[in-house]
């Protein structure tokens, strides 16, 4: 697989999203995870994604345990600061707490050192530049590279590489969620900091797969979703017809198409859809080959563009933990 510049990193032009192996999208199965994981290295990924929140510690388990022995073939990039207390999801990132779950993400993992470890929200409770400068003292300390961000404002993002530079941010960014277009990308570019987009096939829904909800289990988390429930679900069902025939046109998947799209919007982008499955790995990895022409790029971005996607990305719980831009 060919290789892109994430600020001070060279990864695999796709990275691997890790969650799905411990949560959120139906049961994981042990071997199949496993699979998945050596399959992705053995295909040229070089960039794998977890965090201390998923599965409660159970993702970064998981890498620890298959990968020790492949530890120096990839980019391992992990986050801090989402933690579950009494069954309800909080946002923590006290100097104290991020580099308490620095050294417990160290332990899971069974490394030295993390590559690349993110804030993975903005705690509105305390200063970002407290929160960065623990990460920047676990850096003086040798127990990670680099510093990044997740779901953080242009503004958040300039105050944080005050206090420290930023290798990476990483937001959701497919073709159906544009926000970051409106001011991290010059943000980043300006910085010369990379932009990691998690979600690009859009949980799956860009894929083409899901078209009734009801075969997705109740604890899933899109069946919070606004844009996959009702009406909201039907309308944004209605623009998928459109995507699916170019990708016939290009004897590509739909997932592949999307993912085309993505990386065709900056040469330094570095996707990271997430999988639990090895068909999956070795369908996404094809995407980095497709060559589709400018113009039908630029059809397929105006599919979903605008008011055309109905329903925001997440409940009301869980968007009022954003950092949004100012106006």
């Amino acid at each position: 697989m060919q290789t892109r510049q994430l600020g001070e990193l060279q990864v695999s032009a796709l990275g691997l999203g890790c969650m799905s192996m411990s949560q959120s999208y139906g049961v994981a199965n042990r071997e199949e995870s496993e699979r998945a994981l050596h399959r992705a290295l053995d295909v040229g990924y070089t960039f794998l994604d977890t965090a201390s929140l998923y599965g409660l510690g159970h993702n970064e388990t998981l890498l620890g345990e298959v990968l020790p022995g492949r530890r120096e073939e990839f980019v391992l990039a992990s986050k801090c600061g989402i933690v579950n207390r009494d069954g309800k999801r909080a946002v923590d990132c006290t100097p104290e707490n991020v580099k308490k779950t620095c050294d417990e993400s160290l332990r899971r993992l069974n490394t030295d050192i993390i590559d690349l470890y993110y804030l993975h929200r903005r705690d509105f409770n305390v200063p970002i530049e407290e929160s960065v400068g623990a990460l920047a003292d676990c850096v003086a300390a040798g127990k990670i590279r680099y510093i990044g961000l997740s779901e953080c404002s242009s503004n958040t993002i300039r105050k944080a590489h005050r206090e420290h530079p930023i290798c990476a941010v990483q937001s959701e960014y497919s073709l159906w969620s544009r926000e970051p277009e409106y001011k991290v990308f010059d943000c980043c570019r300006e910085l010369g900091i990379g932009f990691v987009p998690f979600s690009p096939l859009g949980r799956a829904f860009l894929a083409g797969v899901i078209s009734d909800m009801s075969v997705l289990g109740e604890d899933d988390m899109r069946q919070t979703m606004p844009r996959f429930l009702g009406e909201n679900f039907q309308q944004n069902l209605k623009q998928l017809t459109a995507l699916r025939e170019m990708a016939e046109s290009y004897s590509c998947t739909m997932a592949q198409l999307a993912l085309a799209w993505v990386l065709a919007q900056d040469p330094n982008f570095v996707p990271i859809p997430g999988t639990k499955h090895v068909k999956f790995v070795e369908e996404n990895a094809r995407a980095t080959e497709l060559s589709i022409a400018a113009e039908d790029l630029a059809l397929a971005g105006e599919i979903f563009n605008g008011d055309k996607v109905h329903g925001d990305r997440y409940a009301k719980s869980h968007m009022i933990s954003l950092d949004p831009e100012d106006s």
